[in-house]
């Protein structure tokens, strides 16, 4: 079916306490492990990438193209969205070329210009058709060109995010409640009291950012109390590399394209069946 965007299926999730896989894609391999994963377990999924990914695919356009074919054959709704975009400009472009959900992601700003820029995405984003997300607080780790360390973390405070969420009329809404980017160089305090004190106040889905490495059972917590949309980026790139040296380990290995790829694809559909399956736990 065609992309869709990915606020109905978020508004769902958080109506009936689940939550919805959002993975990192970078090459048709890549999207069709997760679309394919997600086909399997009639679950929707959401594609995302940000500039590293459309610096890599050579243009967000490729993306774009590869996601669509995907999500063409597929028999499940999937979103294609872009993630941590950090300036307007990008965001118009994603648009421009199909992208069905975009990220402003405005958290290193001052409140008052995240709120401006922020409001200005919703408004050419709603011209399109195109749902969007934005984020307040931030998370440890390194995103894109941002590199934030522990000591600089901030969580969401949940007055400003019920204020950011009514004056800027965003879809969803990215929080920091102790996750990180990547895998974690410290031990992980996820924050799940602030993240009720939120989904009190903002009727939004919230997205938790950082959710490679991050315990199970406090995924589980979080979706219990809010959270419509996990991001895996870290995980799922791991999956694959991981795979490309395994395979060429092995004994009387020869290079062939399904020989040395069709491992690394299978590996990273696995991982994406068994976090999608996870998220929709109810």
């Amino acid at each position: 079916m065609a992309l869709v965007t990915m606020k109905e299926m978020l508004v769902t999730a958080r109506e009936k306490g689940y939550a919805i896989g959002a993975f990192e894609f970078w090459s048709l391999d890549s999207a069709q492990a997760v679309v394919e994963a997600a086909a399997e377990l009639n679950m929707p999924v959401i594609l995302q990438a940000g500039l590293i990914e459309c610096e890599f695919a050579a243009g967000i356009q490729n993306l774009y193209k590869i996601a669509k074919c995907v999500a063409d054959d597929a028999p499940i709704p999937v979103a294609l969205h872009l993630d941590h975009a950090e300036t307007y400009e990008f965001i118009c472009r994603a648009i421009d070329a199909g992208f069905t959900s975009v990220m402003f992601d405005g958290s290193a700003l001052p409140y008052a210009e995240n709120l401006e820029i922020t409001g200005r995405v919703v408004e050419a984003a709603r011209r399109a058709g195109v749902s969007v997300e934005a984020e307040l607080g931030r998370l440890a780790g390194s995103e894109g060109n941002i590199s934030v360390g522990e000591e600089e973390a901030m969580q969401t405070d949940p007055d400003e995010a019920f204020a950011f969420v009514r004056d800027t009329g965003v879809d969803a809404l990215a929080v920091a409640i102790g996750t990180a980017h990547g895998f974690y160089t410290f031990t992980p305090k996820i924050n799940i009291s602030r993240l009720k004190e939120i989904a009190a106040k903002v009727d939004v889905p919230l997205v938790l950012h950082g959710g490679s490495g991050t315990p199970d059972d406090k995924v589980a917590e979080a979706i219990k109390n809010g959270i419509s949309k996990v991001n895996i980026c870290t995980e799922f790139v791991a999956a694959f590399g991981k795979a490309y040296i395994q395979t060429q380990q092995a004994p009387g290995f020869k290079y062939s394209i399904p020989g040395l790829f069709g491992p690394s694809k299978a590996a990273g559909k696995k991982l994406a069946y068994e976090k999608i399956k996870f998220f929709a736990q109810r």
